[in-house]
């Protein structure tokens, strides 16, 4: 029997999603995309879920596209039930869709290459840590595309205009120390600590006030396409939900007794 091609373990409140091919590097193909969409969706809503761990097996995080893959009846298969269906770059949106619009925090545990589609992949995370073995390219150019998966959404946004359009234009792979200088990922390091150090911070959003980070989640991507004054109203209206949760009752209980708060996520 074939191992699924995304594996998916739950610690505590924390789950991690491994994509696994790793003899192809974890290239993505239909059935990879359709079993990622569907635990996508189970995760959104399953409230025993505080935080979500994306990475990879062996020694990719994802290759992009599989340019190996059977084409023939590509978008016709149903990989369960209520799925939409479509061929790998559908999949592809409507699972970034996902992550972006997911009311948790998703960190990108990033353990080795990451490129084309795949680090458009990586950058659809919340919070990315890399490998000091990890590398990342735009490479669509080498071979006369242009980025899809969010590259050009999430790249400028990211390190700005002129570098994105240097990485997407020369498509030249970069190490995870420059990735880092870029802001491109948050932190970097070595590559057998790589696990403990994502677990660690996934656990510590995992313990705190899922709701405040769904909140804000959403305030940060939303503000990007909104004027200073809808976005203050946004705030303000995120605070008022937030305010009357169960978590803040606690912070402000904590806060007042000097203990560390224990959130519940809601």
């Amino acid at each position: 029997m074939a191992e699924a091609p995304v594996l998916y373990t739950k610690t505590g409140n924390v789950t991690t999603l491994t994509l696994n091919r790793p003899d192809k590097l974890n290239a993505m193909n239909e059935a990879l995309m359709g079993e990622l969409e569907r635990y996508l969706i189970d995760i959104e809503s399953d409230p025993e879920v505080r935080a979500v761990i994306l990475t990879g097996a062996g020694r990719g995080f994802c290759s992009g596209g599989d340019q190996t893959r059977d084409r023939t009846n590509e978008g016709q298969e149903k990989c369960f039930d209520g799925d939409l269906g479509g061929d790998v770059i559908e999949r592809l949106n409507r699972c970034i869709l996902r992550m972006q619009n997911l009311p948790k925090p998703i960190i990108g545990c990033i353990n080795g290459v990451a490129v084309g589609a795949g680090c458009n992949l990586a950058l659809a995370t919340d919070l990315r840590i890399a490998s000091d073995a990890a590398k990342f390219g735009e490479v669509f150019s080498r071979i006369g595309l242009v980025p899809d998966g969010g590259g050009t959404y999430f790249l400028p946004r990211l390190v700005g205009t002129a570098k994105a359009l240097e990485l997407i234009m020369l498509g030249d792979m970069i190490e995870a120390e420059e990735a880092h200088r870029i802001g491109l990922v948050n932190r970097v390091v070595p590559a057998d600590q790589l696990q403990a150090e994502t677990q660690q911070l996934a656990e510590r959003l995992g313990n705190g006030p899922t709701l405040a980070h769904g909140l804000a989640k959403t305030g940060v991507y939303q503000s990007m396409n909104m004027s200073l004054e809808d976005v203050l109203n946004m705030e303000a209206r995120n605070q008022a939900v937030a305010s009357r949760s169960e978590d803040r009752a606690e912070g402000a209980a904590a806060f007042r007794e000097k203990r560390p708060p224990r959130f519940i996520g809601r």
